[in-house]
């Protein structure tokens, strides 16, 4: 009888352990967001956000809210959820503050229900979207890699597409917001040299 007891707390003590690791080394990268407020953030043209339990929500709106700073190579890794069907938003890359409401000829990895992980360039398709719609509520991940032309895509861990088109050589990240309600999290940056 005694044996379960002590295989249930070996395995309690490893798991704890493991937890412990994990917030000790946190993934590589910068937090972009600290999850309290909208500093090192601004709205650009009609866009309203918020914190919400501690993630960055998207509520409504035409524009975007792009970083303070610009970047040009970078490892940028976040976590997304839709909150209502037909979704549609985006991430904007290297973008500039030319254009109304969303950067003029801007480079976008898709958040559209329809269209989900394609890569744009204003609004003609780049690389095509083969990400199939992701549930309203469910949270993903994903991790965009930009070293000079070269961008990649990776979804929840697997690689979705590979470019090379990307000729914006610097410039600021930022949430497109197309009316529809988006929550995101855990937003990390790592600066790369060229």
């Amino acid at each position: 009888m005694k044996h379960p007891y002590r295989i249930l707390l070996a395995t309690l003590c490893l798991a704890t352990a493991a937890i412990a690791a994990q917030s000790a080394n946190p993934p590589p990268g910068t937090p972009l967001f600290n999850g309290r407020d909208l500093t090192g953030w601004t709205s650009v043209h009609d866009t309203t956000f918020e914190v919400k339990d501690g993630n960055l929500r998207l509520v409504k709106g035409m524009g975007w809210l792009r970083t303070d700073k610009q970047y040009g190579d970078f490892i940028l890794e976040f976590e997304w959820r839709a909150l209502e069907e037909k979704y549609d938003s985006g991430i904007f890359l290297r973008a500039g503050l030319e254009g109304k409401p969303w950067p003029k000829d801007g480079w976008q990895v898709n958040l559209r229900y329809d269209a989900l992980g394609g890569l744009v360039k204003g609004f003609q398709p780049v690389v095509p979207a083969e990400t199939p719609k992701k549930p309203v509520n469910q949270w993903v991940k994903f991790r965009i890699e930009a070293r000079g032309k070269r961008i990649t895509l990776d979804v929840d861990g697997e690689r979705a597409w590979e470019s090379d088109a990307l000729d914006a050589t610097r410039g600021y990240l930022g949430i497109q917001a197309e009316d529809r309600s988006f929550d995101f999290r855990n937003f990390r940056l790592q600066e790369l040299t060229p």
